[in-house]
């Protein structure tokens, strides 16, 4: 194809249908905005998009998102589309977005309660309740109570995202149901609006009440007449059919919404479970527990799955609080997950006896006695099974009851969800038929069938779950971007269905229905599934609150949704395989959502944290990423850049390049990214956001105009090195008022660091130290050699705290090292953050070979930043045609290496203040053991160091420094950093550059040193 055949790529994809809003849409947005809605309107085509996927394996477009802030912005929403010209109008309501099988996905407007809902409003702790909003996540609010002793029980494996609504509507539970129950066996009252805008308080009512209300002629009375005619009326047949199941989902809760040894309705048991398709709920009073105040965690180790299944029913009868499984899969997978190294302990392998399933026994109480007495029983059982029955495959067992350790196990627990889609090849599992229930004595038998049909299907398959209850995850490894096996998902599915129902269980036993609403009707019977439909009929006539899911209306003609409905894998199968194969790091995302943590203290992920807008998150950014490549794709324009030539005839189409915005969100979406590469390591499928944000970046400046001061962040490195010769002329020039003026205003850039004074070199002379080339230490001798220890320069260390690169120097000349500073060559982590991807690969070329020669002499070389040494192993990797031969350690791992026989040499004094170390959020993340090892360094002298933990400090390179992410970096730092600094009496040690950068802007009356600063200062 010629230059002139080039077509655009992005920008002419918004005349497709597809992507547009329909009108009816529009004009209800518009009147809607107009009307004085209170909450935010996004129509734009980034924010569908975010809202257009799940944690399951369909895509759907909603027509726009809805984020109101009050419930009368709800019903303001809701009574607007009653006008006669919005009556088609659809809506879904959306929580966290962890859902498995599409239950928020619409083609209508989805309305999101998780930005603005997101209050705790009453707490009794006398009488063990609270009052939340809907938009709330688990764990928030089990924080807002901890303190008074009290949890909301069911226990979800999402439960950092998954919010209190999309727990109501999809009747959640998880871990240790049998004791703590469901979603719904803990709500009080709920507080819903209708699609008519009226809002309605549900609680339960006396059979008496319920029907006086039901003689009214309201539409709350429409609704008492129906669960009175459903639930009450129809108890035999419901009786009959529902199975005797610690879990099971039907979407509506007929068997609970009466209660006739209470003579009680409870329309709340109604909208439990009802996935949206019957009212948006915007407040629950729910019930607390107690919090145990002991726990023990017994893990039993099989010598393979199926003989952990076998053995489930008997520790089920030991009055365990719940009994969790993992299989050979997903334990290898946590084995090679940076987690496995916080459980590796706990679970070690049994010599001789490959540990191939495990089964995690947990008890709890109030009373120790009562779980010594369980624990003792279980394990004298365990020893004499061990040794007289060894065909049972129990090979052994361990008891944990560290209530820190046990938390650590049912992290790797939760992530073993995310860690499945982690495998390699183009199949990963996924969630489509993986929440069966069965009676748990009917399990192993179950699974055994189940895992028969897999094999049968020549596929791999993760498994894990709540054995206690009869419900596994089973998640078949399928490729969804190849048609074949997105049939083959439908024949599965199918006989999955018919597998449970033989063992007398259901296939929504924890995830709800979404797409899997289909097999509905079967499992109901004509009859009682006439009465799910008459529910539906009276709560939403016309079929507009999440239609499709769970039941139509009784009467109506519309079709139930659909497992062969249009899935992700459609839309990435329009991508070529090459480039797919290039975005990896964006094609892996599976929507498991961890990266919506809400956590203040995780890593993950500080632009979202600060923003809460989805799109400035690693699944928000792989989403607009995938779909940027799709419609390129659409348009035979590759996404790797630009000639010169083809860009000037490009630009001649395109008069101003602002009318074609979806280039400009998706780069509005990348340029809130830190770069922090927390989501490399902490994402369970490894979505690194910089990796393709820099090659996205690359691309947008082949076609738009950079600004100014990216080129002053190109060239920091070069200008730095000029600029440290004389770094009192440079301050001067730098830091007068009027250049201060002239950066702010037309590079953008605040609070630019001083260099140091006296340089770097200027210290390393006056001590005498050397300062050398590959060359020049490839002329040392061998016994020179051997006292060296080679400090690899960063620019951030080098140009701006000297100070540290000289305290180095000491320690290391104490330890009877000769310290070496080596010529600096540059780095080029800031080139690759700002996309400047030609001019990285000259600087890895250079470096790489710079340091594959220093490595050939054999001598330890270090670095002081843990993000330019980090990057010096990683994104090296995918810029360089040279090998990688070198190992630059980060500095507490050499120190590590030599004091054991060394330390004698320093004498340290005690500290006069509490220390506290604040790890650099690149370095936590990618090295969780780092915080570690400092401790273990300070401990050589007796010198007690707390770790505190911490999310990111909103400084990342150059980041903080830029004028617009002014306030995302100070919402970053108040939000985990800022209470902790300022701690009277406490010394904050911080490893990164950045993060001591920021405390000294952030935090003025506080210093934060490196830890080897506070070291040689203390060196007696």
């Amino acid at each position: 194809m010629s230059n002139s055949d080039h077509v655009l790529p992005v920008f002419t994809a918004f005349e497709r249908r597809e992507t547009r809003v329909e009108t009816i849409y529009q004009n209800y947005l518009l009147a809607l905005e107009q009307a004085g809605f209170d909450g935010d309107i996004d129509g734009s085509y980034s924010g569908r998009l975010i809202a257009a996927t799940d944690n399951s394996v369909y895509q759907q477009l909603p027509q726009a998102v809805l984020y109101p802030r009050t419930t009368a912005a709800v019903q303001q929403a809701f009574s607007l589309a009653q006008q006669d010209a919005f009556r088609r109008i659809q809506f879904s309501p959306r929580g966290g977005g962890t859902g498995t099988n599409g239950q928020s996905l619409t083609a209508g407007i989805v309305i999101d309660l998780s930005r603005y809902f997101n209050h705790v409003l009453e707490i009794d702790a006398e009488a063990s309740w609270v009052r939340c909003q809907t938009g709330v996540v688990k764990d928030a609010l089990n924080d807002a109570v901890r303190s008074d002793g009290l949890f909301f029980s069911p226990d979800l494996s999402t439960s950092n995202r998954a919010t209190i609504g999309g727990m109501i509507n999809t009747d959640a539970s998880g871990q240790g149901s049998l004791v703590y129950g469901k979603t719904s066996d803990h709500i009080l009252e709920l507080k819903a609006v209708l699609l008519n805008g009226e809002c309605i308080t549900t609680v339960p009512k006396s059979l008496a009440e319920a029907e006086q209300i039901a003689a009214g002629d309201s539409l709350e009375a429409a609704i008492y007449r129906q669960a009175i005619a459903t639930c009450v009326e129809q108890r035999t047949a419901i009786d009959e059919k529902f199975p005797p199941l610690n879990r099971f989902l039907t979407g509506y809760d007929l068997k609970h919404c009466y209660d006739p040894e209470r003579q009680q309705i409870d329309i709340s048991r109604l909208l439990a479970g009802s996935e949206g398709t019957l009212a948006c709920i915007v407040e629950a009073r729910l019930n607390l527990t107690t919090i145990p105040r002991h726990k023990v965690l017994v893990n039993v180790k099989y010598s393979d799955f199926h003989a952990a299944l076998r053995n489930a029913p008997f520790l089920v009868k030991a009055r365990a609080t719940s009994v969790e499984t993992i299989d050979s899969n997903v334990l290898d997978l946590a084995r090679n997950d940076i987690i496995w190294h916080q459980v590796a302990e706990q679970l070690q392998d049994v010599p001789d006896k490959p540990m191939r399933g495990i089964n995690m026994v947990e008890f709890t109480a109030v009373d120790e006695a009562e779980i010594n007495d369980k624990v003792d029983w279980l394990t004298e059982t365990l020893d004499k099974l061990i040794q007289a029955e060894p065909e049972l495959g129990i090979i052994g067992y361990q008891v944990c009851r560290d209530a820190a350790s046990i938390q650590t196990i049912y992290a790797m627990r939760k992530k073993a969800v995310g860690l499945l889609g982690a495998t390699k090849g183009r199949r990963k599992p996924v969630a489509f038929a993986e929440d069966t229930a069965v009676p748990p004595e009917q399990l192993a038998d179950f699974i055994a069938e189940f895992r028969t049909l897999l094999d049968e299907h020549q596929l791999h398959y993760g498994m894990f779950g709540h054995v206690d209850a009869g419900v596994l995850h089973v998640r078949p490894a399928l490729d969804m971007t190849d048609p074949a096996d997105e049939v083959l998902l439908r024949k599965i599915s199918d006989q999955v269905a018919a597998l449970t129902a033989k063992y007398g269980g259901l296939m929504w036993g924890e995830h709800g229905k979404g797409y899997r609403s289909e097999y509905a009707p079967s499992f109901f019977g004509e009859a009682l599934y006439q009465e799910i439909q008459k529910i539906k009929a009276v709560f939403d006539p016309d079929n507009r609150l999440n239609p499709g899911k769970i039941c139509t209306p009784w009467g109506s003609d519309a079709q139930l949704v659909s497992v062969d409905a249009t899935k992700r894998g459609y839309y990435d199968r329009q991508i070529p395989v090459s480039v797919r194969d290039d975005y990896q790091a964006a094609m892996n995302c599976n929507g498991n959502g961890l990266c919506f943590n809400y956590a203040t203290d995780s890593a993950m992920c500080p632009s979202f944290k600060a923003t809460g807008d989805r799109r400035n998150s690693p699944k928000g950014r792989a989403t607009l990423i995938r779909e940027w490549l799709r419609l390129n794709a659409a348009q035979n324009f590759a996404p790797s850049g630009f000639p010169k030539q083809t860009r000037l005839e490009l630009l001649k189409q395109v008069p101003s390049a602002e009318q074609f915005d979806f280039n400009h969100e998706v780069k509005a979406a990348m340029d809130s990214c830190l770069a922090c590469k927390a989501c490399a390591s902490q994402c369970p499928v490894k979505v690194d956001v910089p990796s393709f944000r820099a090659k996205f970046l690359a691309w947008y400046y082949g076609l738009y105009r950079r600004q100014s001061k990216d080129y002053l962040v190109k060239n920091v490195e070069s200008l730095g090195r000029v600029m440290a010769k004389w770094p009192r002329v440079s301050n001067f020039i730098s830091h007068n008022p009027l250049s201060a003026w002239i950066t702010r205003k037309w590079f953008g850039y605040v609070d630019a660091p001083k260099l140091s004074v006296p340089s770097t070199s200027v210290r390393w002379k006056a001590h005498q130290w050397p300062q050398l080339d590959e060359r020049q230490l490839a002329q040392l001798t061998v016994e020179e050699r051997q006292k060296c220890v080679v400090v690899v320069q960063d620019p951030f260390t080098s140009f701006y705290e000297a100070d540290l690169l000289e305290a180095f120097g000491k320690i290391a000349a104490q330890l009877g090292y000769k310290p070496v500073l080596l010529a600096f060559k540059g780095n080029g982590k800031a080139q690759h953050v700002k996309g400047f991807l030609n001019e990285f690969s000259r600087t890895v070329d250079t470096v790489v070979k710079q340091l594959n020669h220093v490595a050939a002499l054999e001598l330890p070389m270090i670095g002081l930043d843990a993000s330019t040494v980090l990057c010096l192993h990683d994104e090296y990797r995918d810029y360089t045609s040279q090998p990688i031969n070198y190992r630059v350690q980060l500095v507490q791992r050499w120190l590590l290496g030599v004091l054991p026989e060394r330390a004698s040499a320093l004498a340290m004094k005690s500290p006069q203040q509490r220390l506290q170390l604040l790890s650099h959020c690149t370095e936590q993340t990618a090295q969780p053991k780092a915080a570690n090892e400092w401790q273990q360094i300070f401990n050589f002298w007796q010198i007690p160091l707390q770790v505190e933990a911490t999310g990111c400090c909103g400084m990342a390179g150059t980041f903080g420094h830029e004028i617009e992410n002014q306030q995302v970096s100070q919402t970053l730092y108040d939000m985990s950093w800022r209470q902790k600094v300022e701690k009277p009496e406490v010394i904050t040690l911080a490893t990164g550059f950045s993060c001591r950068s920021q405390i000294k802007r952030m935090s003025i009356k506080k210093r934060a040193l490196h830890p080897l600063q506070w070291l040689a200062e203390n060196c007696a």
